[in-house]
């Protein structure tokens, strides 16, 4: 089985509720995870990546951090999906990077990077801050037109939270 017929796998086992095989198929692959997050090649470290989020991995998110910091898209790429994942019912993970996903929506020279990055950060907590980036850049004619787009539905998203918590 390769690393990602096993990610496959964890996934439909996380799906179903399976925490004790879960938890026996993580253990399977922990080491050959994180050799491939570490490889030369950007395929396997985006696949590495990729396979945190598939494994419901928590315990890996510090991977995640360095994936966001790859130099490869890809990689970049499945990092923020993975993070997206595990972020949905747990909004302190978008919370310990969002500067970097700042950063990334900000800067990052890949588009789709960009927007990945957008849509992690509505699982976060609606701080202003990114408001306030998400409504700049949404406002930026100059910006990509899908980027726009994302950013302005997820800063409105946010403020529906900030709203519903007052």
């Amino acid at each position: 089985m390769t690393l990602a017929e096993a990610a496959a796998q964890a996934d439909q086992l996380a799906d179903a509720g399976s925490a004790q095989e879960l938890a026996a198929l993580r253990a399977q692959w922990d080491d050959e995870l994180e050799a491939s997050a570490r490889s030369a090649d950007f395929r396997e470290r985006a696949l590495a990546f990729r396979a945190v989020g598939m494994f419901r991995w928590r315990a890996k998110e510090e991977l995640l951090r360095r994936g966001l910091d790859d130099d490869s898209p890809a990689a970049r790429g499945s990092a923020l999906l993975s993070l997206e994942l595990l972020s949905r019912d747990h909004p302190s993970t978008v919370n310990a990077v969002r500067p970097l996903l700042h950063t990334l929506v900000n800067a990052d020279g890949n588009a789709a990077v960009r927007r990945l990055a957008v849509l992690v950060l509505k699982n976060g907590s609606p701080q202003r801050d990114t408001i306030v980036l998400l409504e700049g850049i949404g406002g930026d004619d100059e910006a990509d037109g899908e980027l726009r787009q994302a950013a302005s539905r997820v800063a409105q998203l946010l403020r529906r939270k900030a709203s519903a918590r007052r």
